[in-house]
């Protein structure tokens, strides 16, 4: 015997769920929109990423320039931030810091220091070496002369 109203007509949409029975279509549509707002999040948040992977893979000095202009972009909802970010990713900023190290070490080698290795100076060569007092000896400073 079938369920239905009497007022009800005859011939229903098979989405009508009979009376007491779990809506199967409502339980469909939720879990879709739940899939379909968590597939759209992980879109905008891979392509608001977008600049940071970008210059992460071609190791660009600029990286932690690019990752807070993204952050800032992401915190502020200013696109200016993340235009920039993605044009500061694409373009290759020149490394001078590379030359000039090379400069610096191929002076300390003319020169016959070696670098300090916790960054606090330069130690002297071992014919400039002092005694415990802190003096140098007369034979070390023997061969420097005077300044005029």
């Amino acid at each position: 015997m079938n369920p239905t109203h009497a007022a009800a007509p005859d011939h229903l949409p098979f989405f009508l769920p009979m009376p007491g029975t779990t809506d199967v279509l409502m339980v469909v549509m939720a879990v879709f929109l739940l899939l379909v707002v968590l597939a759209v999040g992980l879109l905008f948040l891979r392509l608001h990423t977008l600049p940071e992977r970008i210059a992460h893979r071609s190791h660009k000095l600029q990286f932690e320039i690019v990752a807070v202009l993204g952050l800032l972009a992401l915190f502020t909802h200013m696109h200016v931030f993340w235009v920039a970010g993605l044009l500061l990713a694409l373009i290759d900023i020149p490394d001078f810091g590379r030359p000039l190290r090379s400069i610096a070490q191929s002076l300390e080698k003319i020169a016959g220091t070696t670098p300090d290795t916790h960054g606090a100076g330069v130690k002297d060569s071992p014919a400039e070496e002092t005694d415990r007092s802190g003096i140098k000896s007369p034979q070390d400073t023997a061969g420097i002369l005077p300044h005029a």
